[in-house]
């Protein structure tokens, strides 16, 4: 498999949401690929359950060999491995890395769907992903990042710390 640009997304509402970020980062880069781009790190109101600490966001972009099952899988070890459980859909997390963009693929599958299908409705990843990557074309919608996020109607608040 050739070399792949990949964004994904990095969130965390449990314990020290920095270190966690950054925890998540340095296993990222050994175990997935080699980090190019990073967005800043955005303070976010919990989306679809709202009864919890707000979330601190982050995305990356990273080149990598994996194909993405692979990748899926070593994304999955790196959360149990940081002590993700999951319990409750949209809980709290100590880490939630999700694959936004796998180059321009479209895989729609019974454990893999990329690009992410709630991206155009989730300002908490939009906005950090205009960041670094504002005229990325999404490959399904073809619309750029930046259009999607001014089109997104989600109005949870999303602020950069």
């Amino acid at each position: 498999m050739m070399n792949q640009s990949v964004f994904l997304l990095l969130g965390t509402n449990m314990g020290d949401r920095r270190k966690n970020l950054s925890d998540a980062l340095w296993a990222i880069e050994a175990r997935a690929g080699m980090i190019r781009k990073r967005s800043g790190i955005y303070e976010t109101a919990p989306w679809g359950k709202s009864d919890q600490s707000a979330f601190y966001n982050q995305v990356i972009q990273i080149s990598t060999f994996l194909k993405p099952k692979d990748l899926l899988d070593q994304l999955l070890t790196i959360e149990t491995t940081m002590g993700r459980l999951r319990n409750e859909k949209w809980g709290e997390r100590i880490i939630d890395i999700d694959i936004l963009f796998f180059g321009d693929l479209v895989i729609e599958e019974e454990n893999i769907t990329i690009p992410h299908p709630q991206l155009p409705n989730r300002k908490f990843a939009l906005a950090p992903l205009s960041e670094i990557a504002d005229d990325f074309i999404h490959p399904k919608l073809f619309q750029t990042v930046h259009e999607l996020l001014k089109n997104c109607e989600d109005f949870l608040e999303v602020k950069r710390v």
